[in-house]
């Protein structure tokens, strides 16, 4: 994920019952915060690996941004990278055909080559990775 929004504006509930419409996740806090990790080099070696990604511009406004936007809160003075990457549903999980879906040896294999790539990366590639609405 690219950028994390400071707004919760979840359509269905979470997991505790909650749903909360257009509140931000940290009052005052910032309107944004983009990920600090060379996601463009990672979906390059994901891809030269035969691993299917692709890098996405918003972790949206349910859980995932919300877990995301807090962390990169948490962090925002530390000397720490950080970024958020969304993993696929086992194929055993996405019955219902209209979710992607990853076999676990492959998801494994992924989050390898995602920790390798910013360990030995500070800076990331200068391709397009931008989409057409």
């Amino acid at each position: 994920e690219r950028v994390a929004i400071n707004v919760d504006d979840f359509r269905i509930p979470d997991n505790g019952g909650n749903q909360p419409i257009d509140e931000p996740i940290i009052e005052q806090g910032p309107d944004a915060y983009f990920s600090s990790l060379p996601i463009k080099r990672i979906a390059q070696t994901l891809h030269e690996s035969g691993i299917p990604c692709q890098v996405s511009n918003s972790a949206g406004t349910f859980v995932c941004n919300h877990l995301f936007y807090g962390v990169q809160h948490y962090l925002r003075d530390k000397s720490i990278r950080h970024g958020f990457v969304h993993i696929p549903l086992l194929p055993e999980q996405a019955t219902d055909g209209n979710h992607p879906s990853m076999s676990l040896d492959m998801i494994v294999a992924g989050l390898k080559l995602v920790a390798q790539v910013v360990i030995d990366h500070e800076s990331d590639v200068v391709v397009s990775g931008g989409q057409i609405c």
